[in-house]
């Protein structure tokens, strides 16, 4: 039976439950704290610093959000821990509405340098390839997986993989990070048409540029890091997508810098 824990909140998204993976920093903190924020209850995944996502859960519950967030540690790559982060939201909350593809391995996963001297495709190890497209692909496959049923039996429900420019795809260097936010957003558009007149949606969010979080190397220069985006950029545009107000939009690419509540669905939201 779900915990009757009080969480309850009013808000554009109360009584919705969502899992934001990779929630205990950057991005994935910012969108967590967001739609609890918006009355929202939240599972939280974190791989490894399960301390991250235990803070999270303090903060929400000293904003005033009481058992608002529940932490798991949880590894994307991993088909049983997605299961269980599902079953996790269904017992603790009875429901779930919205899954949050966040978890995602960048770059430095590659070289600390990738900034300043890119890696070409054939120095890349063989295994942070793999690292990379296990994580920012399969994982939100798994995720979906697990997700989708429980979403359909009521015929409801929100997916959102979190991708990156256009540009950063192509860019020297930038593999396997690029190819696998390519493949993302690939897979978004069919998962959009897979899942058609079913009530749930699937949309890519991006930020629209460098945003502070942990994929920026600790080498990143100081006097450029006031330019990086605060991660909270998504809360508005995220909010949106999770709520009712965004039924029937599906397939489509949000961009965070260009993102209007006046316009939610303009150019911001193109391919």
């Amino acid at each position: 039976m779900p915990a009757n824990d009080g969480a309850e909140a009013k808000g554009p998204l109360s009584g919705r439950v969502a899992i934001v993976t990779g929630g205990g920093r950057g991005l994935g903190r910012a969108m967590a704290l967001g739609l609890v924020e918006a009355g929202a209850r939240v599972v939280a995944t974190a791989a490894r610093e399960r301390d991250e996502i235990e803070r999270l859960a303090r903060d929400a519950d000293a904003g005033g959000r009481p058992n608002a967030v529940r932490p798991v540690l949880a590894d994307v790559t991993r088909e049983d821990d997605c299961a269980a982060t599902v079953a996790a939201a269904l017992e603790r909350f009875g429901r779930l509405d919205i899954l949050v593809n966040n978890a995602g391995r960048g770059m430095k996963y590659v070289s600390e340098d990738f900034l300043t001297r890119p890696t070409r495709f054939w120095e890349t190890p063989a295994a942070a390839w793999r690292l990379v497209i296990e994580t920012n692909v399969v994982g939100p496959f798994l995720m979906a997986r697990a997700a989708v049923p429980a979403m359909l039996a009521q015929r409801w429900g929100r997916i959102v993989n979190i991708s990156m420019n256009a540009e950063t795809m192509r860019r020297r260097g930038f593999s396997p990070y690029g190819p696998s936010k390519a493949a993302l957003e690939s897979a978004t558009a069919i998962w959009a048409q897979d899942l058609a007149d079913s009530g749930i949606t699937v949309n890519a969010l991006l930020p629209g540029g460098a945003t502070l979080t942990g994929m920026i190397p600790q080498g990143f220069p100081d006097h450029l890091r006031g330019s990086l985006l605060d991660p909270a950029i998504m809360v508005p545009p995220l909010l949106w997508i999770a709520g009712t107000q965004s039924d029937g939009v599906t397939g489509r690419r949000f961009v965070a810098t260009q993102w209007r509540a006046e316009n939610p669905e303009g150019e911001a939201a193109g391919w």
